[in-house]
């Protein structure tokens, strides 16, 4: 098997814990493994684990870890091209990934 294959226990690893997988939101991004589609749905999910920490640290819950929010949704954007903020959920979670 190439070193370039993805395993499917990797991708679900990936899928499980982005945030364990990759250093930086942006390693996704430069994965020669992933496919678009699959590097979308890894950094949905990693925005979905930031925004449930900005959310806890809104609320005075603090941590170790810090959210990376911001540079998360800067690389999905970077890879979609956006979203559409006027049709996002009104939670504090947006629900800007809708896969």
């Amino acid at each position: 098997m190439s070193n370039l294959a993805l395993a499917a226990l990797d991708l679900e690893r990936f899928l499980l814990d982005p945030g364990s997988s990759f250093r930086r939101p942006e390693d996704v991004i430069v994965d020669p493994r992933l496919r678009r589609q699959q590097k979308i749905e890894i950094l949905c999910r990693w925005a979905y684990d930031a925004t449930e920490l900005a959310v806890a640290e809104e609320e005075g819950m603090r941590g170790e870890e810090s959210s990376n929010l911001h540079r998360v949704l800067n690389a999905l954007v970077s890879i979609t091209g956006g979203f559409d903020a006027e049709h996002t959920g009104p939670t504090k979670h947006a629900g800007f990934c809708i896969l």
